[in-house]
């Protein structure tokens, strides 16, 4: 074999490898293509996909396919939180959290100074809105979050903003927050605002201030209390007043009855009497003695011998302190003597 024909053996063979080459590349770079197309979103972010610069769809949680000229921009959507102004000390853990000195004093109504810290929890309500309308929502949110809370603040006295208007003054920042980040449209939204703690600058008042918190917060548990008590009370007072109502009532109508019973059997009586008076007195004067006599002891005497009814007997006379017969004669017979 000459020169020539190794030449052109070899050169074969260089242009075949470089063509399985060449192929490899492409095959690798279009699987990357391919591969970096389809995309997924988790249940914690939204996925904004563009195109040439323009929002063309917002995808949640699932599995996604887009063009290789469109791109995708995942934002986080749970809820988030950060303290604003002043931050609570521990006593066991002093300087363990940063006091934020310039946020920290707010001023109240009557003009005292007061160190509160906010916490407060938002998360993105609009991607879009979010990535594009502004350069920093969270600042943002900072900033609109302060203005509305030192006007509020400024609305309550010292003594309402550390005791009880704290549910008053964040219900109304809330509303305040709100309405500035709907007018901003930042994507963002406000989920809560608590206040943390409230404090008097300087700290040789601050014991005093908690005094009287505590006691505001003892008055109004003794309120509820006091409250609960009567609620308590007003129906078991109201059913004893309808159970004694009823048993009166029960009663009239008994006594009523009764009464009209007697007046009945009084006429009837009366009516047999106009027929016939003399005997129906003597009917009515036996009957009374019917019921008299059988309780009564009767003597019976014609001035010297005397007879009691019903007999007794002399031993239970003498026992129970009663007359016997013969004492009962013993003491007619001197009155007759006498």
């Amino acid at each position: 074999m000459d020169s020539k024909e190794i030449y052109q053996d070899s050169s074969g063979r260089g242009k075949k490898v470089a063509r399985i080459i060449s192929i490899a590349v492409i095959t690798i770079v279009a699987l990357m293509v391919v591969s970096s197309c389809f995309y997924s979103i988790n249940e914690q972010t939204n996925g904004v996909v563009t195109q040439f610069g323009k929002v063309i769809s917002v995808n949640t949680a699932g599995f996604y396919f887009k063009a290789p000229w469109q791109s995708v921009r995942k934002v986080d959507v749970t809820t988030h939180g950060t303290s604003i102004g002043y931050m609570i000390e521990n006593d066991t853990q002093k300087g363990s959290y940063p006091v934020d000195e310039e946020n920290a004093i707010m001023i109240t109504s009557d003009f005292n100074l007061l160190n509160i810290d906010f916490y407060i929890e938002y998360r993105v309500s609009d991607p879009v809105a979010y990535l594009y309308n502004a350069e920093d929502p969270e600042g943002i949110l900072k900033n609109v979050a302060m203005a509305n809370i030192r006007n509020v603040v400024s609305n309550y006295t010292v003594d309402e903003a550390m005791t009880t208007g704290k549910s008053q003054i964040q219900s109304d920042i809330k509303k305040d927050i709100m309405a500035s980040l709907d007018a901003q449209n930042v994507g963002l939204s406000l989920v809560n605002i608590t206040i943390q703690d409230s404090r008097p600058p300087v700290e040789s008042v601050v014991s005093a201030f908690k005094a009287v918190e505590t006691a505001k917060q003892g008055a109004d548990t003794a309120m509820n209390q006091a409250l609960q008590y009567r609620n308590q009370q007003i129906p078991s007072a109201e059913a004893s007043a309808d159970a004694i109502v009823q048993r009166a009532s029960a009663y009239k109508e008994s006594r009523i009855a009764e009464a009209e019973g007697q007046v009945a059997r009084f006429n009837d009586m009366y009516e047999e009497y106009k027929k016939y008076p003399l005997v129906t007195k003597r009917r009515m004067f036996y009957e009374k003695m019917e019921e008299i006599l059988p309780g009564m002891k009767v003597v019976i005497t014609d001035g010297d011998t005397q007879t009691m009814l019903p007999l007794e007997s002399f031993t239970e006379s003498a026992e129970d302190g009663t007359e016997s017969p013969e004492d009962v004669t013993a003491a007619t017979d001197s009155e007759s003597a006498q």
